[in-house]
């Protein structure tokens, strides 16, 4: 199972998930402490700032950072659960969780893994820009995009509500 979350969220979502991986996507100098029972091999961080463009001073997602999400959940083997966090759950966290049912399941549809996420997330408002690398990255020919395009912008919250993404 796919768990998503804010960092105020995690420590409960990985024990109630019992969660054996772990992927933090936020600022590169924001401090996380790893839950109990994650092992380091099993916790990828990739620090950079929620943006959709370069802003001088703030490090934007780059492609590194999602083919390195994508080896990462590529080696997952699905026996334990996983979950992705970003600092409010609302827009990095749930592009990781796209990405990733995309990257899992090649053969299912863009639009009905961005349907399933907002129905889960009505707040999510995945990052553009790490869906668009991805897109690429995964030969998707933008379908990706249009599929996030389409959901449109998540309800207004300060903080997401913690949900489970169906992979299958």
């Amino acid at each position: 199972m796919l768990h998503v979350c804010s960092l105020s969220r995690l420590s409960q979502t990985v024990e109630k998930a019992r969660a054996s991986h772990l992927i933090t996507l936020i600022n590169a100098d924001t401090r996380v402490s790893r839950p109990a029972g994650i092992d380091p091999s099993r916790h990828l961080f990739l620090g950079f700032n929620d943006i959709v463009e370069p802003i001088d001073g703030l490090t934007p997602p780059a492609e590194g950072h999602v083919e390195r999400l994508l080896e990462f959940v590529g080696q997952w083997d699905r026996r334990e659960a996983l979950v992705i966090h970003c600092w409010a759950g609302i827009s990095r966290s749930t592009a990781g969780a796209y990405i990733t049912a995309c990257a899992l399941n090649p053969a299912a549809s863009e639009q009905d893994l961005a349907q399933s996420l907002r129905a889960r997330a009505p707040s999510a408002t995945p990052n553009a820009r790490l869906v668009a690398m991805a897109d690429k990255l995964l030969a998707r020919d933008g379908r990706m995009i249009e599929a996030i395009r389409d959901i449109g912008r998540g309800a207004t919250a300060f903080e997401g509500t913690p949900f489970v993404m169906p992979l299958e």
